[in-house]
């Protein structure tokens, strides 16, 4: 998830697949594809018109944008001198989502950047849309609301472990304003799992209605062994 391997150039495929260690790839990583720097392969991964969200860039719709985006994004990534830690993956048939912490060279030293990734995928397992989630004060030096980037599913069922650690987590910011969270789409491999949600706070203006990403790990015991959350407030793990 998500880039299509075979559109790939045969060096740059295989200096992924050496890198990670393998002999193939379901589907070649966001931030791989990125650092490889060709917008041919990430532009003829979508199924129509390329369509991202980012923290930092914002809606990037249309071909002429993701291909600046990427030309962009790419420098920005090789001159941070960034490396990639894995932290999870799923891929099914039309969602997946992958995990990932940067590591990142700058001015006041190495920091490590947190990122979740998920994509719509059609039935071909091309890409119909990415969203990108990662808090923004570690590049910004601020946080920033970000807008909700779906609209609520009430009949999602989110799982228990999960809805759990979301309560515990937002639970300071009900006594500024009844912090709710909002299940919109949720990704289920049965071992991980990745909810995308909005928090809304009804009675104050000083936390807005925002977008934000959790996951988990089910251990073998069945319950989590960790929650990762992603959002203006920055990600946090939470232990089962």
């Amino acid at each position: 998830m998500p880039w299509v391997p075979e559109l790939f150039a045969a060096p740059a495929l295989q200096h992924v697949l050496d890198d990670r260690r393998r002999d193939a790839l379901v589907a070649v990583p966001y931030f791989d594809g990125l650092v490889i720097g060709d917008p041919d392969p990430l532009v003829e991964s979508f199924a129509g018109e390329p369509e991202v969200y980012d923290p930092v860039h914002g809606r990037i719709k249309g071909v002429a944008p993701f291909r600046d985006f990427v030309a962009e994004t790419s420098a920005w990534l090789r001159e941070h001198n960034t490396s990639i830690e894995d932290v999870e993956r799923v891929v099914l048939g039309q969602r997946g989502f992958e995990e990932v912490v940067l590591h990142l060279d700058t001015d006041r030293g190495v920091v490590d950047l947190p990122v979740a990734v998920v994509a719509d995928r059609s039935a071909d397992g091309r890409i119909e849309e990415l969203r990108v989630y990662f808090a923004t004060g570690p590049l910004a030096g601020s946080l920033t609301s970000r807008l909700p980037l779906l609209q609520p599913d009430p009949a999602l069922l989110v799982p228990d472990e999960l809805a759990g650690a979301l309560s515990a987590f937002y639970g300071p910011l009900s006594a500024r304003g009844d912090a709710t969270v909002e299940a919109c789409a949720l990704v289920d491999s049965g071992r991980a799992y990745a909810l995308e949600y909005n928090v809304v706070t009804r009675r104050s203006a000083e936390v807005p209605r925002r977008a934000g990403v959790a996951s988990f790990t089910r251990a073998e015991s069945g319950r989590a062994a960790a929650v990762r959350v992603y959002d203006d407030l920055g990600p946090q793990v939470s232990p089962a």
